[in-house]
C-alpha cells in the first residue's frame, strides 16, 4: 500500500490484502482436493458471506459456522449449504434451525443425550427430520463428547426417528498427546487416526457414519492425509495470522490481513502510542504463552524491534527498539500490525478494507457480532 493511499484512510483499519487472500483460497482448495477429502471452511475468520462465496467457487462445499444467527445471514446472501459446528440446546434456536433447514442443506452438531432428545422433540413437533453430527472430544476439553463415551452416545442419537447421524467431527487444534505442541504434523496425524478410528468403531455397531470431520488450519493438510477423514474445517487460513505463522502453518508474507493504525503520542524516545487498543486488537492469544511465546500483541510490519507491549481500550504502546528509534516516528505516522489472532481482531470491526492492487473498498463484516 503506498503511503498516499494509506493516508486517506482512516484509523485503526483492518485492511486485507486481496490477493493475499486469493492465494490462501486457492492453496487450501487445491490441497483438500488432491487429498480428495470434502473442504468445509469456518467463516469464524471472516464472518463476510462474499468471501465465503468465493471459498465455495473455489471448491469448498460449503461451510462452517458457530451460530445459528451467522448461518442465517449466510443463507440471506446465497450461502446453501452449512453446518453449524456448534450444540444448539434452546427451543428458540432449534426452532430457527429447523426453518433453516427447509430451505437449505443444514447440518448440526449434537455433544450430549440431552441435546439429542430437544432436537428430537422439536423436530418431532415439526415432523422434520435434521441432520446431526456427533462432536467428540479429542482432547481439547471443550464441547464434545469424551472419546470412550461416544459409542454408547451415537447409539442413542442413531435410533431417534427425526435425527439423521450422519457423521462425527472434533477441533482439536495443535494439541499431541492432550498437549500444545509445535509439531503440526504430528498432531494433525493423531487427529485424524482418533476420529477414522472411532468411526470405524461406529461402523461396527452398525451406525451408518459417513462424514469424519476434523481439521483446523495448521492441522488441516496433516489430518487430510488420513485415509479415512472425508472432511476438514480449516477457517484462520483465509487471511492467516501471527499465531499460524509461528505454528509454521504459514509464513508472515502470506498473512492477508494487517491493521492501520496512527501514531497519536510520542512521550520517550523508546515508546510510541497508537489508535489501536484492545478494542482493536484481539487479546485472546497473550504474548508468552506456551508454546508460541509470541512477543507483543501483533507483528509490525514496518519496525522489526518493536514491540506491541500493552493495550488498554483505545491505546496501544509500542515499545521501540535501537533500529525503531532511529526510524524517528513522528506524531501523525501509521503502522501496519498483523494481528496474533485474525478470527477474534476481525469480530472487533464493523468493516473491513479491501486492498487490490491500488484500489481499496469498504466490506460489510456482516455476521460480525451475531451471537445468539
Amino acid at each position: 500500500m503506498t503511503e498516499r493511499l494509506m493516508n486517506t484512510l482512516e484509523t485503526p483499519c483492518l485492511i486485507i490484502d486481496a490477493q493475499r487472500m486469493d492465494r490462501n483460497i486457492q492453496v487450501m482448495a487445491d490441497m483438500a482436493r488432491n487429498h480428495q477429502v470434502n473442504l468445509r471452511p469456518h467463516a469464524k475468520t471472516h464472518k463476510i458471506p462474499a468471501i465465503a462465496l468465493q471459498q465455495i467457487e473455489a471448491g469448498a462445499v460449503g461451510i462452517t459456522v458457530a451460530k445459528i444467527a451467522e448461518a442465517e445471514v449466510m443463507a440471506a446472501h446465497g450461502i446453501r449449504d452449512i453446518f453449524i459446528a456448534y450444540p444448539l440446546v434452546t427451543a428458540s434456536k432449534i426452532e430457527r434451525a429447523i426453518r433453516l433447514s427447509q430451505r437449505i442443506e443444514l447440518i448440526v452438531g449434537v455433544d450430549s443425550l440431552a441435546g439429542a432428545q430437544l432436537l428430537e422433540q422439536i423436530a418431532g413437533r415439526h415432523g422434520h427430520s435434521l441432520q446431526v453430527r456427533l462432536e467428540i472430544d479429542t482432547g481439547l476439553r471443550r464441547t464434545g463428547v469424551l472419546y470412550d463415551q461416544a459409542a454408547a452416545l451415537a447409539a442413542e442419537i442413531a435410533g431417534m426417528p427425526h435425527l439423521r447421524l450422519t457423521g462425527i467431527y472434533t477441533f482439536r487444534g495443535s494439541l499431541l498427546a492432550g498437549k500444545p505442541t509445535l509439531d503440526i504434523a504430528a498432531a494433525g496425524k493423531e487427529e485424524g487416526t482418533l476420529m477414522v478410528q472411532l468411526a470405524e468403531r461406529l461402523r461396527a455397531q452398525g451406525i451408518a457414519i459417513s462424514d469424519v470431520s476434523v481439521g483446523s488450519t495448521p492441522t488441516a493438510a496433516y489430518a487430510a492425509a488420513v485415509e479415512g477423514v472425508t472432511e476438514v474445517r480449516p477457517g484462520t487460513y483465509v487471511f492467516h495470522d501471527r499465531m499460524q505463522a509461528r505454528l509454521g502453518a504459514c509464513d508472515l508474507e502470506d498473512c492477508a490481513g494487517s491493521v492501520l493504525v496512527t501514531v497519536v503520542s510520542r512521550p520517550s524516545a523508546e515508546l510510541a502510542i497508537v489508535d489501536g487498543g484492545s478494542k482493536t486488537f484481539a487479546t485472546d492469544i497473550q504474548p508468552g504463552t506456551e508454546p508460541l511465546q509470541l512477543r507483543g500483541f501483533g507483528h509490525i510490519l514496518e519496525l522489526e524491534d518493536a514491540t506491541l507491549a500493552r493495550l488498554t481500550e483505545e491505546h496501544g504502546m509500542i515499545e521501540l527498539g535501537p533500529q525503531a528509534q532511529a526510524a524517528n516516528l513522528r506524531i501523525g505516522d501509521k503502522l501496519r500490525i498483523i494481528p496474533n489472532h485474525i478470527c477474534s481482531t476481525v469480530n472487533l470491526h464493523n468493516h473491513v478494507v479491501m486492498q487490490r492492487d491500488q484500489a481499496y473498498k469498504r466490506l460489510p463484516v456482516l455476521a460480525r457480532g451475531m451471537l445468539e
